[in-house]
């Protein structure tokens, strides 16, 4: 007889950002649970424009990109006696046109939600990065798992503005690996074989 435990999916693995030994990067699969320790880039629309701006002429950037994880987070402000209101991911598709040149000067993940392009797809299998995909919804609770709040570049832009985050046990799915894996594809898969998880 089976165990009744058998289904039980493991524990999450832990992942230390930025990501100082890429290598640990080809062991994970579209899919997996990840719970991220350490600091995450925060930038959106207007800071990934300004990103770009300083790459085109060839500038230093505001944070160091080698195994560093940028996060697209739509921060909402802190209320009396927190860090951070809501902190929960915003569509990343919206970066995609921004994202390459980033890969290539060495970021190694990327968390946001919904899809990304065909180019950034293969870009992030060139450059050995990886997609993550944070909740939807699920603001308020990524805003208890930060630690601390500090602005990188470009206050003037309010919740536009680049900034660091440290964060612990901030939960996050693989979606894109570096074997070419697709959770959007393989999840709904999975799940028409077997609809009730078992």
């Amino acid at each position: 007889m089976d165990s009744p435990f058998a289904s039980i999916p493991p524990p999450p693995q832990v992942l230390k950002v930025p990501i100082e030994d890429p290598k640990a990067l080809y062991a994970l699969e579209a899919g997996q649970d990840l719970l991220l320790e350490g600091r995450l880039v925060v930038g959106r629309d207007m800071a990934h424009k300004r990103l770009i701006e300083l790459l085109r002429e060839e500038r230093e950037l505001p944070f160091a990109p080698r195994g560093a994880v940028i996060y697209y987070m739509g921060p909402s402000p802190a209320p009396p006696g927190r860090i951070i209101g809501s902190a929960g991911p915003t569509t990343s598709g919206r970066m995609d046109a921004l994202t390459i040149p980033l890969l290539e000067k060495g970021v190694k993940a990327l968390v946001g939600k919904g899809r990304r392009s065909a180019p950034v797809k293969e870009a992030l299998i060139q450059n050995g990065a990886v997609y993550l995909a944070a909740v939807g919804g699920a603001g308020a609770y990524y805003g208890d798992r930060v630690k601390s709040v500090k602005v990188l570049a470009w206050p003037e832009l309010g919740p536009e503005a680049l900034l660091e985050l440290e964060v612990s046990a901030f939960p996050a799915l693989v979606v894109y690996d570096l074997l070419g894996g697709d959770q959007y594809v393989s999840g709904p898969s999975r799940w028409r074989l077997n609809p009730q998880g078992i």
